[in-house]
């Protein structure tokens, strides 16, 4: 499957498809439920993730890894900003701007750009090498840009909906704070200060998304829909590590 099968277009995924007009909208929880079961599609069973947790990748693999994830983390305030520009609501945006404090950082907080750097610099990555952007692979450009445009263009509601894969991040986070001390002594344990904020930041996350989601998409073709975005942000996340597994074989 090539990029743009995979990603298709932010038109393909914001337009409803029309196939469930007329059939009966799933209830809050049957809807919540129909979103968290796409966890099966996401990145935490790519075969290049499970390698990372099970300790078989290189050092050369994990600092390819840190490298072009970085440029998913440096573009996430980007996407946030276009869904409070997109936004009316006083009151959301005055909870989806914490989003963009958490990665910028502010006051005395470093922000999660930063403690990125940070597991940079603990797996040998100088931060010149890692703001240069010089090894990012030119698919995780596509797919991180894929996902920014779409936040640009698309309703807020439907940015917010894709933002749900966080649902399902919290674990992968928790698989690498256990297997990585273990598979990778040589990472300073201080780099790894970015998995631990996010397990419960992805969580606090999750309940406004969900909110928002379940509030909005309330007609079954909304919802099928939905699941449209988020499967399109999960073949996002999938696609990268496609790419970066290629730029790093060994």
């Amino acid at each position: 499957m090539n990029a743009k099968d995979t990603l298709g277009t932010a038109a393909q995924y914001s337009a409803p498809s029309g196939d469930s007009a007329g059939q009966p909208a799933w209830t809050r929880e049957e809807f919540e439920a129909q979103l968290r079961a796409k966890g099966t599609a996401y990145h935490i069973h790519h075969p290049f993730n499970v390698k990372m947790n099970s300790g078989g990748c290189s050092r050369e693999q994990i600092r390819g890894w840190v490298a072009n994830r970085f440029y998913y983390q440096i573009n996430i305030p980007l996407k946030d900003a276009a869904v409070l520009s997109n936004c009316p609501d006083r009151a959301t945006r005055r909870r989806w701007v914490q989003r963009i404090l958490d990665h910028d950082g502010y006051g005395g907080e470093e922000g999660g750009i930063e403690t990125w750097a940070r597991l940079a610099d603990a797996v040998g990555l100088s931060r010149d090498e890692l703001w240069s952007l010089r090894h990012v692979t030119p698919g995780v450009r596509f797919a991180v840009d894929a996902y920014v445009n779409f936040a640009r263009r698309a309703p807020w509601q439907e940015s917010v909906c894709s933002s749900l894969t966080e649902m399902f991040a919290p674990q992968v986070h928790r698989d690498r704070l256990a297997s990585w001390p273990e598979h990778y002594p040589w990472i300073e344990a201080s780099g790894l200060a970015y998995f631990r904020s996010r397990v419960t930041l992805a969580q606090r996350d999750v309940e406004h998304g969900l909110e928002v989601t379940l509030d909005y998409f309330t007609r079954r073709e909304q919802q099928e829909r939905a699941l449209e975005i988020l499967q399109f942000k999960l073949d996002i996340l999938w696609t990268m590590l496609d790419s970066i597994e290629k730029a790093f074989p060994q």
